[in-house]
């Protein structure tokens, strides 16, 4: 059975509840879902009306399975509520942009950790049947309140499955690096920079890499997690890098760079599998695991080997590290200008 088969009979007349749901993650995770799987309802839960408005216009023809509540994470009454009788919850609700954390940290604290309790909580009093969380490479040895935040939101829901008793619900995390298309990407400020035919285009570090992925890529790694997951894992895809003077030059070659410095929180260099978990990293053929470090009553450190899928993969050597600069996958000036070229279609 193919995986696209598989993540069918998963979602077979399920009813999924995606919070954060009008983001740019939620919208193409939504419409990807009823545009290809027989589920029976999907829930959009965010604080955003406006968001919700234009997204009944724009997914008008499926109205018949659509419900949409305004809520926050926040709210433990509410997300309670738009729960109840849901099969998957996919948590994407999250205060993301770094700087913003920085200056607003108790707001970042209250939604991307209090929210996700919230979350892990309603859940288990829904029984529902499977929780996939979404992290960020900047969760990985955090250096700005934002990755902060999501390192404990992983370790919170991953210390939830030892707290479900007999329910079934299982929670996992997906991880992953920066994404191309999305509202918090560089690449519509670039492009903007581009229109206006800007006097140059500013570069915060000229060194710096990131990891690159599309919202086509999230949305169907975070379906296969589905699939894949025993509960516990960060599932961390094996994605591309890029250097940031390469997108710019990709996106506006005849505009100079200028290097302004690197902004609150900001890395150079980005990073998904520290080192100092490499013990329990285990590499599969387009994916890592980082197993969790405590011990579940309901399955060994083993079983993470191989996948609910029948994947198998092995550990990594003690002292692995993947992050941006040291991926062997780089995309050059060429193949970034591909890459934007088949999102725009």
């Amino acid at each position: 059975m193919d995986i696209k088969q598989s993540i069918s009979e998963l979602l077979k007349d399920k009813t999924i509840l995606v919070t954060g749901g009008t983001g740019s993650f939620g919208n193409k995770f939504i419409k990807t879902v009823l545009d290809e799987y027989p589920v029976k309802k999907v829930i959009v839960y965010s604080r955003d009306e406006l968001k919700q408005y234009e997204m009944q216009q724009r997914l008008a023809k499926y109205s018949s399975k659509m419900r949409y509540f305004i809520g926050d994470v926040r709210d433990l009454t509410r997300l309670n509520l738009a729960m109840k009788g849901v099969d998957i919850v996919v948590h994407a609700a999250a205060i993301k942009q770094v700087p913003a954390a920085e200056y607003n940290p108790m707001e970042c604290i209250k939604t991307n950790i209090n929210g996700a309790e919230n979350v892990i909580e309603a859940a288990m009093a829904n029984d529902i049947e499977k929780v996939v969380a979404l992290s960020t490479d900047k969760a990985a040895n955090p250096i700005n309140l934002y990755g902060a935040t999501k390192l404990c939101s992983d370790k919170l829901f991953t210390a939830a499955n030892n707290l479900v008793g007999p329910g079934r619900t299982r929670f996992a995390v997906v991880r992953y690096g920066n994404v191309s298309g999305s509202r918090g990407s560089v690449v519509p400020f670039f492009k903007k920079l581009l229109a206006e035919n800007a006097e140059y285009i500013p570069i915060t570090d000229m060194k710096m890499t990131r990891f690159w992925i599309s919202l086509e890529q999230g949305v169907n790694f975070v379906l296969k997690t589905l699939v894949r997951m025993h509960g516990g894992e960060v599932f961390v895809p094996k994605i591309p890098s890029i250097n940031i003077v390469d997108l710019a030059t990709a996106i506006a070659p005849n505009i100079p760079q200028k290097e302004v410095g690197i902004r609150p929180g900001e890395k150079i260099h980005e990073l998904m599998c520290p080192k100092d978990d490499s013990m329990h990293v285990i590499e599969f053929n387009d994916f890592f695991i980082i197993r969790p470090s405590i011990t579940f009553n309901s399955r060994s450190s083993d079983s993470y080997k191989t996948t609910a899928l029948g994947e198998t993969g092995k550990p990594v050597e003690l002292g692995f590290e993947y992050n941006s600069k040291n991926n062997p996958n780089f995309l050059n000036v060429e193949q970034i200008k591909d890459f934007l070229h088949k999102q725009e279609k």
